[in-house]
């Protein structure tokens, strides 16, 4: 009996993992991890939100810690907050139709 409670506490961890995997971890600022929903958002000919996230973490050799898209005038853009290795913190907007860092 005991061996059977084992195995299906270990399936349902294991099954909580995989549910949970889709969905990206960040940390924040205080080391408390929050979840992130997928970024799926993409505009027509434009640049979805995780194109963006790649994007500027290559740019600026820094880490996005948060990621919204806003409607700004009939256009999307990105606001993306990063994070640098020295410990900086700064907000980047990107435009979701050009890709172009405003």
């Amino acid at each position: 009996m005991r061996a059977l409670r084992r195995a299906v506490h270990g399936f349902l961890a294991l099954a909580m993992c995989i549910g949970t995997a889709a969905v990206p971890l960040r940390a924040g600022a205080s080391d408390a991890y929050e979840i992130q929903p997928p970024r799926l958002i993409r505009v027509a000919g434009g640049m979805s939100l995780d194109q963006a996230v790649e994007m500027v973490e290559r740019r600026f050799n820094a880490r996005v810690i948060r990621a919204d898209s806003r409607d700004e005038g009939g256009r999307t853009v990105y606001v993306l907050k990063l994070l640098n290795d020295s410990g900086r913190v700064w907000i980047v907007r990107v435009d979701a139709a050009s890709g172009s860092v405003m």
